[in-house]
């Protein structure tokens, strides 16, 4: 129970349903040029993030988001030199590229400056001096804008928030051709897509999208606590239809040699995710 000295975030995401934690300590609520930003401090979660009044990332969790939609795509594709991030301004995605060695180039585009420097004061341990590496390009402007320009990009991960608002445009037909166009032959496009059981006409509107692009479209998942309603989608496309099709020892190998230490992926875990739900995509 709360104590008499503590107030409550509700998130009333989904018509019919809230969910609320504790804050115990309020470290920044205020507006960007993009978005209302607040970030307090939890018992449960740790330092938890909201924009315009929807949980977008906690301490506690993290880890199992930007694990699956960063090591799922690049240890599939085998060779990556050149990452392209699409938002991301926590820099949980940018960390987690930034661990594979063989990544020579990570270029992180998002809208909202404000916001990353928010989140490297408030919350430095999701980012953990990512920012610094030699490796990243930090772009501060319009995705969808960059994208139509951009060009041989091994993986694009797409860590937007959900199509409203400033992140409404990476979800966009012409988004998609665009990154289907950016990608190096049998490179591979993934999204964040919401959580099915709340969030299905989401999901639909991305698959379809994405199959009218790519030769391969699908999606996969991962269980997070944060994000209320069940298990939350990856939107996954590519041409190469095989680099969803690994088997265990070849994952295994890959994650061995890249010498990840991980506390959600495993080899196992990136074979099982793409086993889905019949309420999810096909």
């Amino acid at each position: 129970m709360a104590g008499p000295d503590q107030s409550w975030f509700t998130e009333t995401l989904h018509a019919g349903v809230a969910q609320r934690l504790v804050i115990s300590r309020l470290i920044h609520h205020g507006r960007t040029e993009w978005q209302e930003v607040m970030v307090f401090d939890n018992p449960v979660f740790g330092r938890v993030v909201a924009l315009d009044g929807a949980l977008q990332v906690t301490e506690r969790d993290e880890f199992i988001y930007h694990e699956m939609l960063t090591h799922v795509p690049i240890l599939a594709h085998g060779r990556v030199r050149r990452v392209l991030i699409m938002g991301g301004g926590d820099g949980g995605i940018l960390r987690r590229c930034l661990m594979h060695a063989g990544v020579a180039e990570v270029t992180m585009v998002e809208i909202d400056g404000e916001f990353v420097e928010l989140m490297r004061r408030h919350v430095p341990s999701i980012s953990a001096g990512a920012f610094e590496d030699a490796r990243v390009r930090l772009v501060i402007g319009d995705g969808a804008e960059f994208m139509r320009m951009a060009r041989d990009f091994d993986v694009i991960i797409v860590d937007s928030t959900d199509p409203t608002g400033p992140g409404a445009v990476l979800f966009s037909p012409e988004f998609y051709a665009d990154c289907q166009k950016a990608l190096t032959p049998g490179g591979v496009l993934v999204t964040q897509s919401g959580v099915p059981f709340l969030q299905d006409e989401e999901l639909t509107l991305v698959q379809a999208r994405l199959g009218a692009v790519f030769a391969d479209a699908t999606c996969y998942q991962a269980s997070i606590p944060t994000y209320y309603g069940g298990a939350m989608a990856f939107g996954w496309a590519s041409d190469d239809a095989g680099l969803r099709r690994h088997d265990r020892a070849a994952l295994a190998a890959r994650y061995e040699a890249a010498g990840l230490v991980t506390r959600y992926y495993t080899p196992e875990i990136h074979q099982a995710s793409f086993a889905l739900p019949g309420y999810f995509c096909r």
